[in-house]
């Protein structure tokens, strides 16, 4: 896995985001900025990390980075500007809340809009090839995760201590059954589209 985009760079940050899928709460973004001398062989997409991993490597990340920040946009503001926006406004805010001005962004995925005056790279699956864009994805799961099991407490009904929001069958049960929460995004499809059967 690659340290950074260009060596010409002195404070390059790499962003990703956890949350674009599911079917409640936040969508959340990080933003991390290493040492060009920085390396850790286990740091890697968090997708292919269990828990525990992912746990351990977000205190070396937050211990080791230069500078690191992660921020939220909650599900109203995805209802009214829609995820996609709400997910690049995310990155931005993290960006904000750097103690250290990025010269360079490493974008994970295909979309991004400029920030400030600073130029920037998408990278599809760049959480997979570049350490900063790595060790934000696992900053940015496990800071979601963490809010997620905290709002399990006052709606265990949910599974979201386990699903985190995403769609499982379980979650979508409780939907059906209960209703939905202040935490949950209107403007996403939270049911399955009913199929009906034709009688030819």
């Amino acid at each position: 896995m690659k340290n950074y985009f260009d060596v010409d760079h002195q404070f390059e940050a790499g962003c990703d985001e956890a949350g674009r899928g599911c079917l409640a709460g936040p969508v959340v973004a990080a933003a991390v900025i290493f040492d060009k001398q920085f390396n850790h062989l286990q740091i890697n997409d968090s997708k292919q990390l269990n828990e525990k991993k992912r746990n351990e490597l977000r205190e070396i990340i937050e211990k080791e980075a230069l500078a690191w920040a992660v921020a939220f946009v909650y599900q109203e503001e995805i209802d009214q500007i829609n995820i996609l926006n709400a997910s690049i406004l995310a990155m931005h805010k993290a960006l904000d809340q750097l103690q250290i001005k990025p010269d360079f962004i490493l974008v994970d995925g295909n979309r991004f809009k400029p920030y400030q005056n600073v130029p920037h790279q998408t990278v599809v699956k760049g959480d997979s090839k570049y350490l900063s864009i790595a060790a934000a994805s696992i900053l940015a799961k496990t800071h979601r995760d963490e809010y997620m099991e905290k709002l399990h407490e006052d709606f265990p009904q949910y599974d979201w201590i386990h699903n985190k929001g995403y769609p499982t069958p379980k979650h979508r049960k409780a939907i059906q059954e209960f209703g939905i929460t202040i935490h949950h995004r209107k403007s996403f499809n939270l049911l399955p589209p009913v199929q009906l059967k034709l009688d030819l």
